[in-house]
């Protein structure tokens, strides 16, 4: 199984401006077929609040910062976004809150698969009984 982990991503530097760029399949550990994104986030609101059964992610900050929070049945990660160059990779079935907003930020999210609400697990103690059962 994929662990979550932090992806550097290519950063071309150039006096008129930086270049970051992301391949499906060479940076990112699958085909896109979703991209989404959040932003006006009101102070104090938080993100997420689910996991999906199958669906794997990669969120990276364009502007502003906001931290990511994981739980993977056992224990709870804690991931702190600021930088256009490096996102964060999520496996399947990590239950995810995206917290901590600053002003004018904007996560942009590439999914591996379509949107599909039967997707979603959005209980937190089903998703710990679904991990639970794993084991």
């Amino acid at each position: 199984m994929h662990q979550p982990h932090i992806i550097q991503l290519p950063k071309i530097l150039d006096d008129r401006g930086n270049l970051s760029f992301i391949e499906e399949n060479t940076h990112i550990p699958f085909k896109i077929e979703r991209t989404y994104w959040i932003y006006d986030v009101p102070g104090g609101e938080r993100r997420g609040g689910h996991a999906y059964h199958n669906l794997q992610e990669f969120v990276v900050a364009l502007s502003g910062s906001f931290d990511v929070v994981l739980h993977d049945g056992e224990r709870e990660l804690r991931y702190h976004l600021n930088r256009s160059y490096y996102g964060l990779y999520i496996p399947k079935m990590m239950w995810r809150e995206i917290e901590n907003f600053s002003t004018n930020s904007l996560a942009v999210i590439l999914a591996d698969d379509k949107y599909d609400a039967d997707a979603y697990i959005r209980d937190f103690d089903e998703f710990l009984k679904l991990k639970s059962n794993d084991r």
